[in-house]
C-alpha cells in the first residue's frame, strides 16, 4: 500500500508520496534521448505549496532546499526523511518597507558553505552561516543607497563573483509600487572584492540567471509575456557586452503555459530553462531539443551534486526526473 505522510502547515496539505507522476516528455531532436531516457517519468515527490521556487542541492545535507515564496518558508527534502521545514519566517521580517510580505526566492551555496538567500520581502540578499539558526547576515542591501526591488535569482562564478537579478515581483504593485526606489529592473554583479555594479538595465523582467561552463557567457531569462526571451552576454572584467537573443520563446508562449524563469547549466553545456510548457532543454547553439512538460507553470530547477536527477519546482509541486549518465 502506498505510504502517505501529511503535513498540515501553512497550506491545506503537503503530500509526500511515492510513484505519483505528472506530465510527459517532448522530444524534438534525437539529442534529447541522451539526457532523458525514453522510459523516464516526472515524479511528484511533494505537493501543496503556494509557489515553490529557488531549489538548490546541499551536498552537506544530502538534500534539496527550496522556497515557498508566499508562505515565507524554506523547505528541505531528502530521500530518507521526505519533506521538512528547514527555516520558517525567513524572507520577510519587516526590516524595510514592503506591502507584499512574501518570503525567500532564489537560493545558492557559496564557496565557503554558507546558504545565500534572496529575500523578496526584505529586498536584500543575506547569508546563513549557522544552518541550525535563523540568524542571517546581510550580503548586499542596496544599490546607490536605493533599496532593491526584490532579488530573485543568483549564481556564482569560480572567482566568487555573485551575479543576481532584481525584478519587481516581490513588490505588491510591481513597477507601479510606490515603494519601488530603483528606476529599472536590473542584473547586478557583486565582485569578490565587494564592488557592486549594475550589468544590465534594459530587461523588463530579468529573472533566472546562469553562467556557461567556460564562464564566458551569462544567460538571463526575461519573464515578460511581451518579450519572452533568454538573453546571453559575454562576460568581461568591465561587465558584459555583445547582448544576443539566445532563445526566443514568443511562438512557444502563445500555445504553452508559463514564462521563462529559472535557468541551470548542465556540465555538457546544455541549458535547462523553466519556461513555456515546462523545462526546456536548449543546447549551446540555441536549439530547443525537447521539453520536460510539467502541466503547470514551472518556476525553477536544480541538479543534485552527482547530476543524477533534475529537481523542479512547479507551482504547487516539487518534482524530479532521472538524468542520463553522460
Amino acid at each position: 500500500m502506498k505510504k502517505l505522510i501529511l503535513l498540515f502547515l501553512f497550506t491545506p496539505y503537503i503530500l509526500l508520496g511515492q510513484n505519483e507522476f505528472i506530465g510527459s516528455i517532448e522530444r524534438l531532436t534525437p539529442e534529447m534521448d541522451k539526457f532523458i531516457s525514453k522510459d523516464s517519468k516526472t515524479e511528484i515527490i511533494a505537493k501543496g505549496f503556494s509557489w515553490s521556487e529557488g531549489p538548490i542541492w546541499s551536498k552537506k545535507l544530502n538534500a534539496l532546499l527550496f522556497s515557498d515564496v508566499p508562505n515565507n518558508v524554506i523547505y528541505k527534502w531528502d530521500e530518507k526523511n521526505g519533506l521538512d521545514v528547514f527555516i520558517d519566517k525567513i524572507g520577510y521580517s519587516g526590516i524595510v518597507p514592503n506591502l507584499n510580505k512574501s518570503g525567500t526566492n532564489g537560493l545558492i551555496i557559496d564557496h565557503d558553505g554558507n546558504l545565500i538567500i534572496c529575500m523578496h520581502g526584505d529586498r536584500r540578499i543575506v547569508k546563513l552561516t549557522n544552518w541550525k539558526s535563523n540568524k542571517v547576515f546581510p550580503v548586499i542591501t542596496s544599490f546607490n543607497n536605493k533599496l532593491f526591488n526584490s532579488p530573485n535569482d543568483l549564481v556564482y562564478n569560480s572567482k566568487k563573483d555573485l551575479f543576481f537579478t532584481d525584478p519587481p515581483y516581490g513588490l505588491k504593485e510591481g513597477d507601479n509600487d510606490k515603494l519601488k526606489e530603483l528606476e529599472f529592473n536590473g542584473v547586478f554583479r557583486l565582485s569578490n572584492n565587494g564592488k557592486l555594479e549594475v550589468l544590465i538595465k534594459n530587461l523588463t523582467r530579468p529573472n533566472g540567471i546562469a553562467i556557461s561552463v567556460d564562464e564566458k557567457t551569462l544567460y538571463v531569462a526575461n519573464s515578460d509575456s511581451k518579450n519572452p526571451v533568454i538573453m546571453k552576454y559575454q562576460i568581461t572584467d568591465e561587465g558584459v557586452n555583445n547582448p544576443e537573443v539566445f532563445f526566443n520563446g514568443t511562438e512557444l508562449s502563445e500555445k504553452e503555459i508559463g514564462l521563462f524563469d529559472g535557468l541551470k547549466v548542465h556540465p555538457t553545456g546544455m541549458v535547462f530553462a523553466t519556461g513555456p510548457g515546462g523545462v526546456l532543454l536548449i543546447n549551446q547553439d540555441g536549439i530547443h531539443i525537447g521539453t520536460i512538460k510539467t502541466e503547470v507553470r514551472s518556476a525553477n530547477c536544480a541538479f543534485d551534486n552527482k547530476f543524477e536527477y533534475l529537481y523542479m519546482t512547479s507551482h504547487q509541486y516539487l518534482t524530479r526526473i532521472k538524468i542520463m549518465d553522460l
